[in-house]
């Protein structure tokens, strides 16, 4: 069974920085990427950012040029984490933050696995 636990979510003036860390234990056959979705108050969930096996990272428009996720993500690894640094923050980024996995768990099937979510809180 694979568990992600966030932290770092908190209250932040406009304009600072906070750092987001998801770490994800579990046994797994394959990681297809790992990282971070958010959902705002009466708001679809949307993508914030990924990070592939390979390295290769995917950005959600309204977060490009402010976020930036990192991470070595590795089967070999009893514990996976990445990291989600977000800079030049606005009050449109407060929302509950959730960390994803999409993988290939142990048994061979694929897995779609959430954290409880973080929530960031913005003050203008």
């Amino acid at each position: 069974q694979v568990h992600l636990v966030e932290s770092g979510g908190g209250l932040v003036q406009a304009g600072g920085s906070l750092r987001l860390s998801c770490a994800a234990s579990g046994s797994l056959l394959g990681i297809n990427h790992m990282g971070w979705f958010r959902q705002a108050p009466g708001k679809q969930r949307e993508l914030v950012a990924t990070i592939t096996g390979g390295g290769g990272r995917n950005y959600g428009d309204s977060v490009k040029g402010r976020f930036t996720i990192s991470g070595d993500l590795s089967i070999d690894k009893a514990e996976n984490t990445v990291y989600l640094q977000m800079a030049s923050v606005k009050p449109d980024d407060t929302a509950v933050y959730y960390c994803n996995l999409d993988g290939t768990t142990g048994w061979g099937l694929h897995l779609d696995a959430w954290g409880p979510g973080t929530e960031v809180t913005v003050s203008s």
